[in-house]
């Protein structure tokens, strides 16, 4: 034999010794394929070989055959762990704990291969015990709007919303400003400048009940607002769960302070009850609304209440379009002032993810 058929033969015999063991997926049609089986979700069944990567509905297969050990999660919970092979329509798993364990092909839940089971196992417990700079995600928003001419207008509107959730807590911080300014006759006017942020604590104590505590910043030039700084905190419950719609009721107390350009300072402790709720209407749009009233057990008769809520549709997988209002109402401003302000903002949402 040559040298160069030599060289060949060993090549070859490099690029197909990882598949001289590989394992087979024969479908019901009689075709048989060959590669290394990587994982299976009862839908689909992924299998990997030299020319790339092949998924294959899981109904279209009559059976498969594994010399790796592949890791096989059963509709019931139990797990089994071993080479696979396929005997009148049924599973063999040669385990090493309990030797061969026979399974319905209909009864798998999940099916993984070594590497997939660690890649899963690693994400499971990266999920359990999280660091704090994991699993956050948000959206910004940004808005502009200015007019040049005879009238000079500019409007600017931020907002910012991030979330960490886990299987036991959450974590969110949120943020919303709008500035807007006016020039008619060479005078700069400012006519709206409110900016309202807050971080909240929620801790899952049952699968439908949760305590939360918040802290709340608001500063509204118009009202004469130079801070509101609130803290509190109570119980709420999960009353629609799923993956459509979230609805949420909550009640608990908060200790209010505020500071007024005009130098008046006032503290009072609240009661607070509300509602939010999450819905998608569709694949691409989707509501987010949330109202909480808080009555003043200090001052009786005098209570606040502050309503949110917005409209999303998705552009791209990052990129949407909000419309939000977002309304508080105080009983007792300061005198001259009105109780209601409204933001209206819209533009852009730009989605991100810490996964």
């Amino acid at each position: 034999m040559s040298i160069r058929k030599r060289v060949l033969a060993v090549v070859l015999g490099a690029l197909m010794s990882p598949w001289a063991y590989a394992d087979q997926v024969t479908l019901k049609n009689g075709d048989r394929l060959t590669g290394s089986i990587t994982k299976s979700d009862s839908k689909t069944l992924t299998l990997k070989y030299f020319a790339g990567t092949v998924v294959i509905p899981w109904e279209e297969v009559a059976s498969i055959g594994s010399s790796a050990p592949l890791t096989l999660t059963l509709k019931d919970g139990q797990v089994l762990t071993g080479p696979v092979t396929t005997v009148d329509g049924k599973l063999e798993v040669q385990t090493a704990e309990a030797g061969q364990v026979t399974t319905a092909k209909e009864a798998v839940q999940t099916l993984r291969s070594k590497e997939e089971e660690a890649a899963y196992q690693a994400e499971l417990e990266r999920l359990r015990n999280p660091k704090l700079r994991d699993l956050w995600k948000g959206f910004l928003d940004a808005g502009l709007a200015t007019a040049q001419g005879n009238a000079r207008t500019t409007t600017i509107n931020l907002g910012l919303d991030a979330a960490r959730t886990t299987p036991r807590d959450k974590i969110g911080v949120y943020l919303t400003s709008l500035y807007a300014s006016n020039t008619t006759t060479g005078v700069s006017l400012t006519t709206a400048n409110a900016v309202r942020g807050g971080l909240r604590y929620d801790a899952n104590i049952t699968d439908k009940t949760f305590g939360f505590g918040f802290t709340a910043l608001e500063f509204d030039e118009f009202q004469s607002l130079d801070l509101r700084f609130v803290a509190g905190g109570g119980l709420g419950r999960h009353v629609i769960k799923n993956e459509k719609t979230v609805f949420d009721v909550f009640a608990g107390g908060a200790l209010n302070k505020e500071f007024f350009s005009t130098g008046l300072n006032r503290s009072s402790g609240e009661i607070l009850f509300g509602e939010e709720l999450s819905h998608k209407l569709s694949n691409i749009t989707s509501l987010q609304q949330r109202f909480v009233v808080y009555p003043n057990l200090s001052d009786t008769g005098e209570y606040r209440m502050n309503w949110d809520s917005s409209a999303i549709t998705r552009l791209s997988r990052w990129l949407s379009w909000q419309i939000t209002l977002s309304d508080r109402f105080l009983s007792n401003p300061v005198p001259g002032r009105k109780k209601n302000d409204v933001l209206f903002t819209t533009g852009l949402r730009f989605t991100f993810s810490g996964e």
